[in-house]
């Protein structure tokens, strides 16, 4: 069974041969194949190696187009600054001050230094897999990029003081958005990731407003485009999660503090596959192979028979070898 038709299979419900292994790669991907940091960030080709290489190495199901969430704010006029072999970082905000939006325009994604290079990426990996492995793509959802341009703290203040404001920056950002994951498909992605991180930290009653829309919008337009939706949001979304339910996902990742029986009882046989959730920190990257096991087990009977197999999060830089052969392994033994 091909690596693609086993997710199309899960997530109709039917039978597999095991559970698909979805675990979220980075800088992990990158050391793998000893390329640094800001290689992987800015270079495609370091990108497709190393995930191609993770993919191959530790039976993964899918291989990924990601790698920092600063793609579209770059192309957009952030200033990043990107260390030799570290995560990269914003020199200065974009939207300092609220009048900076009419300045703000979006990007032809293929015009973007950033944006295109994510699409030649797309492009490499369909050519060398074919049709056999899901390939991912990834956007920030609309609420993630204004955090990116306008700051986490100046962004949640913002949502009290400016409600309206917000508004129209999403409605700007939404389309940018859009533009990127449809031409991401275009190129060959079968699946789209939507980035959410900021969502964990709003309340329902915001989430409804300022973030679950937009997933939607982006979600329907990934469809149209013939691709699979994945929405991820990091942190505790145990407060998010029938809102969640109805953002167009087709899969949804949940954190390690997530309630994984109670969320896949609320998504349950007509919504979202539910994905996840072992500690990526406790488990993966500080336990060892014999709680791997046991968590990825674990997972598996509390997320049902649409579950998707993944840490929480994404796997950590320096986790051990021994504990990723372990998620994989345990897979293939209990089988679908």
């Amino acid at each position: 069974m091909s690596s693609l038709e086993r997710v199309r299979r899960r997530l109709r419900g039917e039978e597999v041969d095991r559970a698909p292994n979805f675990d979220i790669y980075m800088a992990r991907a990158a050391h793998h194949v000893g390329r640094p940091l800001s290689e992987y960030y800015l270079d495609y080709h370091a990108l497709v190696e190393a995930n191609l290489a993770v993919s191959n190495d530790f039976d993964l199901d899918i291989v990924q187009a990601i790698s920092d969430p600063y793609r579209e704010a770059a192309d957009m006029g952030l200033e990043v600054e990107f260390p030799e072999d570290d995560i990269p970082v914003r020199k200065r905000m974009l939207l300092e001050e609220p009048e900076d939006l009419a300045r703000l325009k979006t990007v032809v994604p293929s015009d973007g230094r950033r944006m295109s290079d994510r699409l030649d990426a797309i492009r490499a990996l369909t050519d060398e897999i074919g049709e056999d492995v899901v390939v991912m793509g990834w956007v920030e959802g609309a609420l993630a990029l204004a955090c990116d341009l306008r700051g986490d703290t100046s962004l949640m203040t913002d949502l009290f003081d400016r409600p309206e404001w917000v508004d129209e920056l999403l409605e700007l950002l939404v389309e940018q958005q859009i533009a990127f994951a449809r031409e991401q498909v275009a190129q060959g992605a079968t699946m789209i990731g939507l980035g959410d991180a900021i969502a964990s930290l709003v309340s329902p009653k915001q989430y409804e407003r300022f973030a679950l829309p937009y997933e939607q919008r982006i979600f329907a337009a990934v469809k149209e485009a013939g691709a699979i939706p994945r929405l991820h949001i990091c942190g505790d979304t145990n407060h998010l999660v029938p809102g969640m339910a109805r953002s167009g996902a087709e899969i949804v990742d949940l954190d390690w503090m997530v309630d994984l029986g109670r969320a896949a009882e609320t998504f349950g046989d007509d919504g979202p596959a539910p994905c996840g959730n072992f500690d990526p920190v406790e488990i993966m990257l500080r336990g060892t192979p014999d709680p791997v096991a046991d968590a990825t087990r674990a997972c598996q009977a509390a997320g049902g028979p649409r579950h998707f197999s993944a840490a929480g999060c994404e796997i950590p830089d320096h986790t051990p070898e021994a504990n990723i052969r372990a998620h994989a392994a345990t897979l293939r033994e209990i089988g679908g």
